[in-house]
Order: structure tokens, then sequence, then C-alpha cells
């Protein structure tokens, strides 16, 4: 009976070393992201005072965004000029690829049943290859998903480009006031991510959770034309941010969840693709459509595409899934 209890003792010693080994993982994932993105928003926010300083107007301005989202959805390196903040991100994503190297595993996902490995001895894909890359969107159900992904993102894409020229033209804020505004931003989406979703997705469907981000979409877009100050912003703020977040999490998730354990990192890099994508072509239709139409212009536009998603998910439901959001 000793001799039985020891494996079995030893076997659940092991299971406990590996969720410790994986919930580190996890935490130091966690805090990488959020580094990386603090030290972004460090320079976002310092870049649109910095182009008026420099007498840039919202076109010019939004040209350089359409440079920045050009650099970014091609993976080049974008480098500013040398200000504080600019130094303290570069030495902090720095330190976060050290970390990354020496602490995350490569493979972080186990292998499923029916993945759709490669045949042993076959040609293995290339990293760039377009075509292996491509044939992911021509999977069942992937072109319907991510076409979902990007309209419904666009319109609150191209108000996000253009908020560090709305905060100072139709807000009036100052830099100090503005990082304020980002703050509580960054805390909502924090909260709305580790919290309300993993909270929500025990209790509903995938295909629930992404018709309500859009119906809210519609609704903050109808309060959006009519917002004539930042206390309006900030009443609104929660429910963008709801959206936002349950929009790209539920996506991701059926995405991945789409295609083999193999094929997994190129389908979470064709979704991490979409705000580049958004960044480049945001920008120049933003201040046009701004500086032409105003701020309203912004909500009209998250009305009307975000109402054709809406009909196209109640008139052809999403593939349903056992797996929850996690």
């Amino acid at each position: 009976m000793q001799g039985a209890r020891a494996p079995r003792d030893q076997g659940q010693s092991s299971g406990r070393m590996s969720a410790l080994g994986r919930s580190s993982v996890i935490l130091l994932t966690y805090v990488l992201a959020a580094t990386e993105l603090t030290c972004l928003f460090m320079q976002f926010s310092v870049v649109p005072y910095l182009s008026r300083k420099l007498g840039l107007d919202s076109i010019a301005f939004g040209y350089l965004q359409t440079t920045f989202g050009v650099l970014q959805l091609l993976g080049g390196p974008v480098f500013g000029r040398i200000q504080c903040p600019a130094i303290l991100a570069a030495l902090a994503t720095l330190l976060g690829a050290v970390l990354s190297f020496t602490c995350i595993p490569a493979s972080t996902k186990g292998a499923k049943t029916d993945a759709q490995a490669p045949l042993p001895g076959g040609p293995r894909a290339s990293v760039f290859d377009l075509k292996a890359i491509a044939s992911l969107l021509r999977l069942p159900d992937v072109p319907r998903i991510f076409l979902v992904k990007v309209a419904s993102n666009f319109p609150t894409g191209l108000f996000m480009v253009m908020f560090s020229i709305i905060s100072m033209d139709f807000f009036q804020l100052e830099a100090a006031q503005a990082g304020y505004l980002m703050s509580f931003f960054g805390l909502l989406q924090m909260v709305t991510q580790g919290l309300v979703i993993g909270q929500l997705s025990s209790h509903f469907s995938e295909e629930a959770l992404l018709r309500a981000s859009v119906l809210v979409f519609i609704v903050v877009g109808l309060a959006m034309a009519w917002m004539s100050s930042v206390f309006h912003f900030c009443l609104l703020v929660p429910g963008l941010v709801f959206s936002l977040c349950t929009l790209n999490v539920v996506t991701d998730s059926m995405l991945t969840k789409a295609v083999s354990t193999s094929d997994t990192g190129t389908m979470l890099g064709l979704c991490a693709s979409v705000q580049p994508l958004l960044r480049t072509l945001g920008p120049t239709v933003g201040g046009l459509l701004y500086r032409r139409f105003g701020v309203p212009v912004f909500g009209h536009v998250q009305v009307a595409i975000n109402t054709l998603v809406l009909l196209v998910l109640w008139r052809k439901p999403m593939p349903q899934r056992k797996d929850k959001v996690r």
C-alpha cells in the first residue's frame, strides 16, 4: 500500500508544481504586456502636444499616425526623438525581451488530438510563407469572424487614433488631464478583461457576448453623436471599453479555436495585426472626417457599421463551440 501510494503522491506533487509554473508564466506574461502598453501610452500622451508645438494640424497629425501604423503593421522598429519617455520605454522593453526569452517557455499550449499536425517527414512551412498564412483566412467560419472583428473595431479605431487631437481641440484638456483620462480608460480595460469577461463567459455563450458587444457599440455610438463635454465622454467610456474588450476577446477565442494547435500562433498574429491595420488607415480617414464633420461623425459611423454587423450576426449565427471564453 505504501509503495502504491508513493507514486500517486509524487504525481500529485508534480501536478501542483506544473500548475504553479503555469501560473507564474501567466503572471509574468501579464506583467510584460502591462509594462509594454504603459510605455507605449506614455509616448502616445506626449506626441500630440509635441506635434502641436511643432505646428502640425489634425490632417498632418493623421499622416504621422498613419506612418506609425504602417511601420507597426510591417513590424519595423520605430524610434522617436530622445524624450525621457522614449528612453524609459526602450529600457523597459529591453528588460521585457530578456524576461521573455529566459522565463517563458517556447510552447504554452498543449497538443490536441484533432490538431492538423504536419505529416512526419513532410516539408515544414516557412515562417514567411504568406500562402500558408492566407490559407488560414479561408478556413470555415474564419473569414466571417475576422470580418466582424475588423468592421466592428474600425469606428472605435477611427475615434481612438484621433482622440489625442479631440482631447485638445474639443475637450480643451491639458496634457496632464488627458493623461488622467487615459489612465481611467486603461483601468476600466484592466477590470473588464480581468474580471468582467471571465464572469460573463461562464454564464453566456460566445455568440451572445459577441452580439451584446456589438449592440452596446451601437448605443455608445448614438450617445457619442450627441456628446458635448468630457463629462459625457466619461459616462460613455465604460460601455465603450466593455464592447471593445468583449469583441476582441471573443473573436480571438473563436479564431484560435478554428485552427489547429500548430497554427494558433499565426492566427494570434493575424488578430494582432488588426490594430496596426486600423492605425494605418484610421488617422488619415479620421483626420479628414474630423476636419469636415466634427466629433459627431464618429458616433454616426459607429452606429452605421455596427448596425450592419448586428444584422449579419442575427441572420447567420456564429458556430457554437463547447469551449468557453478564457
